[in-house]
């Protein structure tokens, strides 16, 4: 007599895994970072470009690959991104990319904790994207599948060897350490 029975786990839901691609005209990376104490200064990344695999039955199986165009940076003022691009912060002759590749996902609620590796300057830091909102999936004119994500982190920029700075004659510095990171993400489904 056979006494096994059959249980549903997660690994037993059938994947509906699919490949999408960063729609970089419709997708925004934007940061804000404390300057002189008393504002925030926010900028964004135009060049973005990677790939998500993501099965809404099973978010906790998603893959995440993101490559970033330093010199893509725009912060409203020329002479400001002239200076984020050279060795005192970014660095963009020596390390034109910046990258962040997945490793674990984790449902946290309606949302995702996503853990992976950001690497700027060729430093390599774990961090967690929290994702608070994926779109469902919808059919644009043109025939494409989109699927979209909000996600927020923050990380420290002199973890990652960007430690230019100036001390203000009231104390304080002229740029803050913590850079709060906004994403709003737009995917095109792949056949």
């Amino acid at each position: 007599m056979d006494t096994t029975t059959s249980t549903s786990t997660p690994s037993a839901i059938p994947s509906q895994a699919a490949r999408w691609t960063i729609d970089a005209s419709h997708t925004t990376v934007s940061f804000s970072v404390r300057h002189m104490m008393i504002s925030n200064v926010r900028g964004e990344f135009a060049g973005v470009a990677g790939e998500v695999t993501y099965d809404p039955r099973r978010p906790e199986a998603s893959k995440v690959s993101v490559t970033i165009d330093v010199a893509s940076i725009h912060t409203r003022d020329d002479k400001r991104d002239a200076h984020l691009r050279s060795a005192d912060f970014f660095d963009v002759e020596a390390y034109p990319t910046m990258t962040f590749v997945a490793k674990s996902a984790l449902r946290r609620g309606d949302g995702l904790e996503i853990l992976g590796d950001l690497t700027i300057r060729g430093v390599s830091r774990e961090v967690t994207l929290a994702v608070s909102e994926i779109s469902g999936e919808h059919a644009d004119p043109w025939g494409n599948r989109r699927l979209g994500a909000t996600a927020a982190t923050k990380i420290r920029r002199s973890d990652f060897g960007m430690n230019f700075n100036a001390i203000l004659e009231t104390g304080g510095v002229l740029v803050g350490d913590e850079i709060a990171i906004h994403l709003d993400v737009e995917l095109i489904k792949q056949a």
